[in-house]
């Protein structure tokens, strides 16, 4: 940035809060900057469930307003922003004795907000009962005996949490946002930040009108008056061809407790991760959180509750956890605590905002835009971002369909570039190449855990890693 000039916002965090709120900001006509400390998509914001979801979980607790919230954004992003990154998800509720009435009747209530939030029943059906033998051929793994039959459900999956989190910083790059990545601040107000070049050591300031502190868990290192407490949410990576478990998702009771689930996601490589914790944690917040065998143990043993096959520890092929930044509060476990979001404004007038959900990351942004709008008396024009759609949304077919449903209308790029050999799975050499000359990848490591998922399973990722160091080598 040149010497001495001045930013409209400058906004810390490069998570989907943080890109949404520099992509909100820079479809008003404002100036901006956002710094990121590591690579886009670093924290919490890939470790999700990958879930874009309509609140169900927020009617059983009472949060009406949360849970419509999240199915208004659910069909925005659904529909309009991202429809290349998010499909239908099929969700089975496997009935063993109970009938599962109570949760029917949530079902129902979310298909309500569903129709209220205008989101199509052909791109989300309404919730229906199986019999047995259609639960056993939705999810072949299912345990047989007692199976009463299931409960079938849609909610909203993304393909990749982190490739959200670069459709946004992509798109606002695109309207003029400066996003610089390895830029480390090392002190903030509500006028600007020092800042570190991690890669080079050089340090700089940038200096701006308006300051939006969206850095997530590590939020109140950066702001002294916000007071959070993390919750870790931990997640197995298995096979999902050794479990039986293809295309449709199981949510399991979790025995012993009222509103509680645990769910087995298929995804698209044909993995199958198996969460969700949600226990509070105290002391420093690590780069990258590790799951404890606590929690491996504690998913092992409600899948297999569900599964014909018992679960061994053996068939974990990787695991991750995030840490949700939520605000502290009088609870004593995560699940106490609420997911609304919340801008808080620091003496010197830092805006920090910290709670929610990924997929309510646009109203939080929003939100964070019309303080610093408010607070600086900033000239900007309204909310554009539930029209806007993001990088490669829109109708495309020249391509493989795995290559659109994560890159959309840059599908046919891709592919063009002609290097078809893969480097692990399905990954190609061209989608290494590409995450180096359009999407800001600077190492192997930000293409393995980032731009691809291969470094989910670390077997995976030390097969892959020589083969992306050369790519990155010819091609940066």
């Amino acid at each position: 940035m040149a010497a001495g000039e001045v930013v409209d916002l400058l906004v810390v965090g490069g998570g989907v809060t943080g890109a949404g709120v520099a992509l909100d900001a820079a479809s008003r006509g404002l100036s901006v900057c956002l710094l990121e400390a590591h690579d886009l998509a670093f924290g919490t914001s890939r470790w999700s469930s990958k879930l874009v979801h309509g609140g169900l979980r927020y009617l059983a607790q009472g949060e009406l307003g949360l849970a419509r919230e999240s199915a208004v954004e659910r069909g925005i992003l659904m529909t309009r922003t991202a429809p290349h990154l998010v499909r239908a998800l099929p969700q089975l509720v496997p009935l063993y004795g109970d009938r599962g009435t109570r949760i029917m009747a949530g079902f129902r209530a979310g298909d309500l907000l569903r129709r209220a939030a205008r989101t199509p029943r052909g791109l989300l059906p309404p919730p229906r009962r199986v019999p047995a033998a259609e639960a056993l051929a939705l999810a072949p793994g299912l345990r047989r005996a007692g199976l009463r039959g299931g409960l079938l459900g849609f909610d909203g999956q993304l393909v990749d949490d982190a490739r959200l989190v670069l459709a946004l910083a992509r798109t606002a790059a695109g309207l003029g946002a400066r996003v610089i990545t390895r830029a480390k601040v090392t002190a903030l107000t509500g006028r600007g930040a020092e800042v570190v070049d991690t890669l080079s050591g050089n340090h700089f300031e940038v200096h701006a009108r308006s300051v939006v502190n969206a850095a997530g868990v590590w939020s109140g290192q950066l702001v002294d008056s916000v007071r959070l407490r993390p919750s870790r949410g931990s997640h197995l990576v298995l096979d999902g061809r050794a479990m039986g478990v293809h295309g449709t998702s199981l949510t399991m009771p979790v025995p012993g407790e009222r509103n509680r689930y645990a769910l087995v996601l298929p995804q698209q490589d044909g993995r199958v991760y198996v969460g969700l914790t949600d226990e509070l944690v105290d002391g420093p917040v690590p780069d990258v959180p590790e799951v404890p065998q606590s929690d491996v143990d504690f998913l092992l043993a409600v899948a297999s509750s569900v599964l014909e096959r018992e679960l061994e520890p053996s068939d974990v092929l990787g695991s991750f956890a995030g840490l949700r930044p939520l605000l502290a509060g009088a609870g004593t476990r995560g699940a106490d605590l609420s997911r609304r979001h919340a801008v808080l404004t620091s003496a010197d007038g830092v805006l920090t905002v910290v709670g929610g959900k990924l997929t309510t990351y646009r109203r939080m942004a929003a939100d964070a835009v019309d303080a610093a709008i408010a607070l600086r008396g900033l000239t900007a024009g309204p909310c554009r971002t539930a029209n806007l759609p993001l990088v490669g949304a829109g109708a495309t077919t020249a391509a493989p369909y795995r290559l659109i449903t994560r890159y959309g209308t840059e599908a046919a790029a891709v592919a063009a570039l002609d290097l078809p050999e893969r480097v692990s799975g399905d990954i190609t050499a061209a989608e290494v190449v590409w995450a180096v000359r359009h999407e800001g990848a600077l190492d192997a490591d930000d293409v393995l855990d980032r731009r691809t998922r291969i470094g989910l399973v670390p077997a995976e990722r030390a097969a892959a890693e020589p083969a992306v160091a050369a790519l990155l080598a010819a091609h940066a």
